[in-house]
């Protein structure tokens, strides 16, 4: 009982603290990665050919760019644009320093999971709308994105799971968060408490967001 108490004094408020920062970077990068992703993802299928702005060298373009990207393993990537991330927010550790190699891993596989969402919807659905005179906008607003929302939400709730995955890696170089917390207490101090804590957060945050994830996407198909 003392142990626990000792452990509840001590270790709690660090948990707590590492839970937040977790948060922040994940929601902070989230957003933004969407903000990003998405119109990245709408560029693409209206640049492929036989689309409404078809042109090849700029879907060729954005097409190679994402998949340069997404071949770099995230922790290797973090350790790459370290220059980059000093120019942009002034640090590479702590939260700030952890969200920009955040943004450019997560952007790209939110454009592309994205679009593979868009190319589900039925073309015919699209071709009809066209042939009614709909604008190309008014089509992506009301028509792709509308019909797509619950393989959007599903996409999104893969990215952002990911993220989760991620902040725990940046945390081997001091971003903070539950991947700091459990390096530095689990791992270097082998305070095993502290290293089952963070994987049962962790797992309840995952367990959360899939479980959130997957009743939105339920709702927008029953819509």
């Amino acid at each position: 009982m003392a142990e626990l108490n000792e452990f509840i004094q001590g270790r709690l408020p660090i948990i707590g603290e590492a839970v937040v920062q977790t948060f922040q970077m994940v929601s902070i990068s989230f957003l933004i990665s969407v903000v990003l992703g998405i119109p990245l993802a709408v560029l693409l299928i209206l640049t492929r050919p036989g689309n409404a702005w078809e042109n090849r060298w700029v879907y060729q373009m954005l097409n190679t760019v994402i998949n340069v990207i997404r071949s770099v393993p995230f922790i290797i990537l973090l350790f790459f644009i370290l220059p980059f991330t000093k120019l942009v927010v002034g640090t590479t550790i702590g939260v700030k320093g952890a969200i920009v190699p955040l943004i450019v891993h997560a952007t790209p596989a939110i454009a592309r999971l994205m679009e593979s969402a868009l190319l589900e919807v039925d073309s015919g659905v699209i071709e009809a709308y066209k042939s009614m005179g709909i604008r190309t906008r008014d089509i992506i607003w009301h028509v792709l994105l509308r019909e797509a929302r619950p393989s959007i939400v599903l996409g999104l709730t893969i990215a952002i799971i990911n993220l989760v995955g991620a902040t725990a890696m940046a945390g081997l170089v001091g971003a903070g968060g539950l991947g700091d917390l459990a390096y530095r207490f689990g791992h270097l101090r082998y305070e095993e408490g502290v290293m089952y804590v963070t994987v049962f957060i962790l797992i309840l945050i995952v367990q959360g967001l899939q479980t959130i994830g997957n009743r939105l996407a339920a709702k927008f198909k029953k819509d």
